[in-house]
């Protein structure tokens, strides 16, 4: 281990106590233990978290404040980003995965890089009920490792199965604009969208999508704390992968 890890490692057992990261000290000594069937080419699975790739969005009461709020303002969310996408296309970006590069899956960023991205335009934020959803609802459960955003999936777009680097952050969709023909695989199972739903999954199992309708698709996803993780936890991971990106 990095010794800027070990250093800030020590440092959380000595607020949290000394077996309060175990479970992020096992993952790193041995990441392939737990390993199940479809997370096999995630690079970091930490054991005790869940064990399925499809999770009920009521499964954890803890979201269900969160989820809510989403599934509430959702057709503001809706009004908010078809405005920018009439209107400001410039703020629309290639979506940019590890693994996959496809041009016509566009991504609007809200959140990146463990920082706050107001979509500007001459000089007045243009989604508002957005903007406040990240500020105040999502401020504890967005992981400043990853990031928040609307997802634009152009007609006609596949996304081929893969898996996403590890298990300790789920991926959770508010379905904004849902064609027909329009689907998600997360294992073994397929779902579909409902338009103003959440769905949430976790991503280190393998996964795909697609638009087969001559309209966009349109969800805004969020990178999320899995639930069952402690702030121990939390800020041991934090330090554990900022540092090891910064050497690979």
């Amino acid at each position: 281990m990095l010794p800027v890890v070990e250093e800030a490692f020590d440092g959380i057992k000595s607020i949290y106590g000394e077996d309060s990261i175990a479970r992020v000290e096992m993952m790193i000594d041995d990441n392939q233990a737990e390993r199940l069937a479809g997370q096999e080419q995630a690079k970091w699975i930490m054991p005790g978290l869940s064990t399925t790739g499809w999770l009920e969005k009521d499964s954890y009461a803890v979201l269900s404040s969160l989820i809510g709020r989403l599934e509430d303002v959702n057709e503001s969310v809706r009004q908010e980003v078809n405005e920018i996408y009439c209107n400001h296309s410039e703020l629309l970006d290639t979506y940019r995965h590890y693994l996959v590069d496809n041009s016509d899956w566009k991504a609007l960023y809200l959140f990146r890089d463990g920082k706050a991205l107001a979509p500007i335009v001459d000089g007045i934020n243009r989604m508002p009920v957005t903007w406040l959803l990240l500020q105040k609802d999502l401020k504890d459960w967005l992981c400043p490792l990853l990031e928040m955003h609307f997802s634009i999936l152009e007609p006609n777009t596949e996304i081929p199965p893969h898996c996403d680097l590890w298990n300790f952050t789920l991926n959770l969709h508010l379905a904004i604009e849902i064609p027909d023909q329009c689907g998600i695989k997360v294992g073994d199972e397929v779902r579909c969208w409902q338009q103003g739903e959440c769905l949430l999954f976790d991503y280190s199992f393998l996964h795909s999508a697609w638009n087969r309708s001559g309209q966009r698709r349109v969800c805004l996803l969020m990178d999320i704390w899995h639930p069952d993780l402690t702030d121990a936890e939390k800020t041991a991971l934090t330090a554990f992968i900022t540092e090891l990106r910064k050497i690979t």
